[in-house]
């Protein structure tokens, strides 16, 4: 913490990292990589606005998948009303296609066990 923040300037820990795929998709941009012994990977998940990175979310030892959220092809009935009593086909739920479209790879190879995320864009 006192390294990242500044307060020492200790140079004894080193985090290398070696970037191994970048992907995009629209404003989103997915790098995924590894530390140069392999023993620990990361994926980074950057917001991109107008060429500037707005928002950066990263994932250390985690197996990573990425979805679309929501379905084009079918929008939300105009008319449902959550207090309304009756139920009408408009006023149902309906499953929503969220289909995989990337997931992080070098996470299976390191050997051991990761907790999995889902992340909806």
């Amino acid at each position: 913490m006192r390294l990242l923040t500044g307060a020492s300037s200790d140079d004894s820990f080193r985090f290398e990292v070696d970037p191994l795929s970048v992907t995009t998709f629209g404003p989103t941009v997915i790098v995924e990589g590894c530390d140069h012994s392999r023993s620990i990977s990361w994926v980074h998940a950057w917001t991109v606005t107008d060429g500037i990175i707005t928002q950066v979310r990263e994932y250390l030892n985690t197996s990573l998948t990425v979805t679309r959220l929501g379905n084009s092809t079918q929008s939300p009935p105009s008319d449902y009303n959550p207090s309304s009593s009756s139920s009408s086909s408009t006023g149902e739920i309906t499953s929503v296609h969220c289909p995989s479209v990337w997931e992080s790879s070098f996470s299976n190879r390191v050997g051991k066990s990761v907790p999995g995320l889902v992340l909806a864009i």
